[in-house]
């Protein structure tokens, strides 16, 4: 069997920013055990698999199609970088016929579709409900040390702890962070958190004028730290839209790679994910 594949970083438009997923194009499902060897093969944070549902589509002219992620240790309900990287594989690539598409996912169905040189991301939004930080004082203390922290949220629905540094710490305290994955495997004693996203508000006099800025850690899903991470801007749009009053954003995670986000909250209670995508490699993957 042989299997297209691209590299793809996403939430940039230079080549080595932002986040690299792999993207496999299936014409039929695989064995579930196969879907992680080749995730584990990859070796990046996601590996997408495209599937077609109907055996007379193509990548070209059909309009919905399965997805799933798998990080080189386990699949994962919902990613957005990766879902970037699908998209642009089959507007940019595949040259896809369709204003919009879908991909049926384990969070339900997801539509991209292109708006000038973006492409945007119809995503679920997860907004957190506050915690009591004496509960979680561990994992807090593993991933800022004793950084003054202002609010302390959790959403079940990504199993991602939020954690918001106070006003008086900037963009630098966030970026000298140093967690060590090993550390936060032991402090999590509840069972139930996958992520830690640590985010500050943004400065509006610095251009250009992010409303926050955050960092991903996800060690539970095998990835120290994920560059940059859409899933958790499902999660950053709900809790600072309410804090700014703000129905549009913009974002910036970051990493040693970083990434720009867009972000616009929908009426139906959902958040549209815009960013740019570059396609740095393709091939053939051989079984």
């Amino acid at each position: 069997m042989e299997i297209p594949v691209f590299t793809v970083d996403a939430f940039t438009n230079q080549s080595f920013k932002g986040n690299p997923a792999a993207v496999c194009l299936l014409p039929n499902t695989l064995r579930d055990e196969l879907y992680q060897k080749i995730a584990m093969e990859m070796n990046l944070s996601e590996t997408a698999f495209i599937v077609k549902l109907n055996s007379l589509d193509d990548f070209t002219s059909g309009s919905r199609f399965g997805l799933r992620w798998f990080t080189p240790t386990n699949e994962v309900p919902l990613c957005g970088h990766a879902t970037l990287a699908s998209a642009a594989v089959l507007f940019y690539n595949k040259k896809n016929l369709n204003a919009a598409l879908v991909f049926e996912t384990l969070s339900g169905e997801l539509c991209v579709r292109i708006h000038g040189d973006s492409i945007v991301m119809d995503f679920p939004l997860h907004k957190p409900v506050a915690q009591d930080p004496s509960e979680l004082k561990d994992i807090v203390k593993a991933t800022v040390g004793g950084l003054s922290v202002q609010d302390l949220c959790y959403s079940a629905a990504t199993k991602k702890l939020l954690i918001r540094l106070s006003d008086s710490c900037n963009r630098s305290a966030l970026t000298s962070l140093q967690p060590n994955a090993t550390d936060l495997l032991r402090s999590d004693s509840r069972g139930s958190i996958k992520g830690v996203i640590v985010t500050v508000k943004g400065a509006p006099t610095v251009q250009p004028s992010y409303d926050f800025f955050s960092r991903y850690f996800a060690p539970w899903n095998g990835i120290p730290e994920d560059p940059v991470t859409g899933s958790a801007h499902s999660v950053l749009a709900g809790y600072w839209s309410e804090k700014l009053g703000k129905e549009r954003m913009l974002a910036f995670q970051c990493s040693d790679r970083g990434g720009e986000l867009e972000l616009a909250l929908r009426s139906d209670g959902r958040v549209d994910i815009s960013g740019h995508a570059v396609i740095i490699m393709q091939g053939t993957l051989t079984l």
